[in-house]
């Protein structure tokens, strides 16, 4: 099915027109749709969606069952309340910080619901010249980036084990982990360590390290990270690494995690020991 576009007429407002798609598209098949996909059913760049998404979720026109999804509200439209804030809301003037304090591209990506790839939902661009960047609603394998590797390492052990049971492996660099095992290995340390870090894996010259974000469930609903050119990243380690954890245990917190609670991942390893 070709995208839908509105039509550039002398009498419609383009901003009012999107608005109108959204929720006339919502509203008609019923569905829950990422930002990637409403952007190529409605032909609208994902920059030019996201604050109309994110207006219509702070006035409860639409609801977000889970991060970068999108749904008609059940009931609409109703009053505010700050319990819905959006999390990338919430994460950006933290995110805002990590980059003041290591001059890196910070991101926050999500894992939709039965999908196979994170989405990038929130970030904030390095003041360097030679940067890391990527595109708001870009996808990125799980296998290869930290955010992905953050996000599947904390998933409760049924949900992980269905999700590797599928996931493909493609190399991306020499660097890339293609073999199943090997991967399950990764992501144990990942959960040991909190973090997970990956050098030229996805991107040749490039690093990431990222750390989920958990709700109060202790279950991963995004990762941040830190991401720039690989030399930096290497130098900076250790204090990249310090300075994503203390964010993403900010935010957690914020969501209502609580730091003496078991994470995710943690569970299957404390039932096995």
């Amino acid at each position: 099915m070709s995208p839908r576009r509105t039509l550039a007429r002398p009498d419609t407002h383009r901003a009012t027109a999107r608005v109108l798609d959204v929720l006339e598209h919502l509203g008609a098949t019923g569905e829950t749709a990422t930002l990637a996909s409403l952007s190529a059913r409605l032909g609208a760049p994902k920059t030019s969606l996201l604050p109309l998404l994110r207006t219509l979720v702070a006035r409860r026109w639409i609801e977000q069952p889970q991060p970068a999804c999108y749904r008609i509200a059940a009931e609409f439209p109703g009053k505010w309340s700050p319990a819905r804030l959006e999390l990338p809301q919430m994460a950006r003037p933290r995110l805002a910080r990590l980059t003041a304090a290591t001059r890196e591209s910070t991101f926050l990506g999500v894992l939709p619901p039965g999908d196979d790839a994170v989405v990038y939902i929130e970030k904030v661009e390095s003041p360097e010249r030679l940067r890391y960047s990527a595109e708001l609603g870009e996808r990125r394998p799980l296998h290869c980036t930290a955010i992905g590797m953050a996000v599947l390492a904390f998933l409760p052990e049924p949900s992980r084990k269905a999700v590797l049971r599928r996931l493909k492996l493609p190399p991306h660099t020499a660097g890339t982990t293609t073999e199943r095992a090997a991967l399950e290995r990764r992501l144990a340390k990942v959960v040991k360590s909190g973090v997970a870090i990956t050098f030229e894996e996805f991107v040749e010259g490039a690093g990431a390290i990222a750390a989920p974000v958990l709700n109060r469930a202790g279950e991963p609903v995004a990762a941040c990270a830190i991401a720039g050119p690989i030399a930096r990243m290497r130098r900076h380690r250790d204090a990249y690494t310090a300075a994503v954890k203390a964010t993403a245990a900010e935010l957690s917190a914020a969501l209502g995690w609580q730091p003496e609670a078991p994470r995710g991942g943690e569970k299957a390893a404390r039932k096995a020991a």
